[in-house]
């Protein structure tokens, strides 16, 4: 289950997370059938504190839940897959070879 402070602000395309006045996000962009995670953003001021993990936890939780494919352009979300190989399967297959592990 996805951070309940992270909120999917689908109007500006992103997920997002805020505290003391900041706001980390996730940019994405829609397309039939798949979600393309862009950019992973956190503010100097709330950095170290897991919150892009948080963001790209709901990204990804969002996409399996609505049974979007995943395009993970995004190098934090890339990386986070290839560390959590449960989440390999939602990615489009023309993006899983290069985030399998070997």
């Amino acid at each position: 289950m996805a951070d309940l402070l992270v909120q999917n602000n689908e109007a500006a395309n992103q997920f997002e997370w805020t505290e003391e006045g900041e706001t980390a996000v996730l940019t994405y962009r829609r397309e039939p059938g798949s979600i393309v995670f862009l950019h992973t953003g956190v503010p100097e001021k709330l950095e170290g504190r897991g919150i892009a993990r948080k963001l790209a936890v709901a990204g990804l939780e969002f996409a399996k839940e609505n049974g979007l494919a995943v395009v993970p352009l995004c190098p934090f979300v890339a990386a986070y897959i290839k560390k959590h190989p449960e989440y390999l399967g939602i990615v489009r297959e023309d993006h899983r070879a290069r985030l399998a592990r070997h």
